[in-house]
């Protein structure tokens, strides 16, 4: 695909680092040329321009009449809005901006920008937000997407050293399940990742990726030994969009602060969040912590814009013995470090904004992508289309590429693990993982 992104801050540099992987023709447009002539050296295969994106001859001059996709991801929304009308109107066949207005989304609004030329907006942080709110109302997990409303969900949990399959395979941990409605369909160790077979063994510090049915749900944690504590204290470190969507949705079932260094911005904070304590204070001093009741706290939520204080915070918490910890690390090299460091959860703009992304230049019908925290991989829900192969046969009769297992199918109302006797059929919503070299040929198959 001929691909135009216009920001080359951390959200549009990292999706068109990603694109360029994928074989995609990528331009780089952006307005600071202390950041255009950075990429320039930095040897990634992509033309870049400085300029303004909403100005009609540097539009031109990317050939965004011909593109394929135009992804508008600066700091504005105003920008990213009127350069999404200006591409459609040149000729990009399909146009997606970054907003940041809740009333953007609304569905009516939504068919409004359709028709001014906007086919998807995306808002990282309100994705964020529910990723953080998910985490919280299921505990016991590190990381957690639902597919299909939730008829299938993306379980990641971190194996400790009291977990009752530690150095089973699985085959062997499979005896130990009653029921058939949840399954193993990656492992991370280390900087590795394993596409599991029934021999390979489970160890401490693995995060296992699962795909479980609601029913599933209660096993899976038992058998993973993790229990569901309550969470009923969450403390927010930051003011941030993220930190105010995610009180938004929780504040009303549980006693939620937020710190917050800048006095003004506190002020604002209290009028918007009426349920919530706003706390003004630097919140790398530890006596401040405290004071917010740190040590009586279930979950600590990190998210000031500053991947260091995130980081530092959160192992101060786990010193003081909070339940569940939030990080968001914006930079990619220090992911595994955190996770590594007993972080709970690492929260990420740029896999979350890719993840919705990426969809739009799939073949296939693709309804949903999770880029997955701390690897390469990634977990898709699939739509398979009339005659396609994969509903030629049964699963374990088909030929699949390497880097590839199904996990879960939704047929209809239902949803139901996949086994060797599975044959999909056409309009099934197919949930599997895959390894980046597997991603473009399992399209083939739907």
């Amino acid at each position: 695909m001929q691909i135009v992104i216009s920001g080359a801050g951390e959200i549009g540099l990292y999706l068109a680092k990603m694109l360029v992987k994928e074989k995609h023709d990528v331009s780089l447009i952006d307005i600071n040329d202390t950041i255009i002539k950075e990429v320039d050296v930095s040897s990634y295969d992509l033309m870049t321009v400085c300029g303004d994106c909403t100005n009609f001859s540097v539009l031109k001059s990317l050939q965004t009449h011909t593109s394929d996709l135009y992804i508008a991801v600066t700091n504005s929304q105003d920008t990213n809005i009127l350069s999404c009308i200006f591409a459609k109107k040149l000729g990009a066949k399909k146009t997606i901006a970054r907003v940041n207005n809740m009333e953007y989304l609304n569905p009516i609004n939504k068919l409004s920008f359709i028709n001014l030329g906007i086919d998807k907006m995306i808002y990282p942080e309100l994705l964020a937000a529910k990723e953080v709110v998910g985490v919280i109302k299921q505990t016991g997990t590190t990381e957690i997407f639902e597919f299909s409303g939730g008829k299938l969900t993306l379980f990641v949990i971190k194996l400790d050293k009291n977990s009752p399959i530690l150095n089973l395979n699985l085959m062997e941990t499979s005896q130990l399940v009653h029921n058939k409605h949840f399954r193993a369909v990656a492992i991370k160790r280390l900087d590795e990742t394993i596409i599991p077979k029934g021999k390979d063994i489970l160890k401490e510090d693995d995060s296992v990726y699962i795909i479980s049915t609601p029913d599933g749900v209660k096993e899976l944690l038992k058998i993973f030994g993790k229990e569901r504590h309550d969470i009923n204290n969450v403390i927010f470190l930051g003011g941030s969009r993220i930190s105010i969507k995610a009180s938004k949705y929780i504040s009303q079932q549980l006693k939620v602060k937020i710190i917050e260094s800048d006095p003004d911005k506190c002020l604002k904070l209290v009028e918007m969040l009426p349920n919530t304590m706003i706390i003004n204070g630097n919140g790398r001093n530890t006596d401040l912590l405290l004071e917010a009741g740190l040590e009586k706290c279930d979950a600590f939520v990190a998210v000031t814009g500053d991947s260091e204080t995130n980081l530092i915070t959160c192992i101060l918490a786990k010193r003081y013995g909070v339940k569940q910890t939030f990080a968001e690390i914006e930079n990619l090299d220090y992911i595994d470090i955190a996770s590594k460091m007993g972080i709970d959860t690492i929260i990420n703009k740029k896999l979350i904004a890719a993840s919705n992304i990426y969809t739009q230049t799939m073949k296939a019908e693709v309804t949903s992508i999770k880029c997955l925290t701390g690897t390469d991989a990634e977990v898709l829900e699939f739509v398979a289309s009339k005659n396609a192969i994969i509903t030629q046969n049964r699963l374990k009769d088909i030929n699949f590429p390497e880097g590839v297992i199904i996990g879960g199918i939704v047929r209809g109302k239902k949803s139901f693990i996949a086994m060797g006797d599975t044959q999909i059929k056409a309009n099934d919503r197919v949930v599997l993982f895959a390894l980046p070299e597997a991603i473009h040929k399992i399209e083939y198959y739907f």
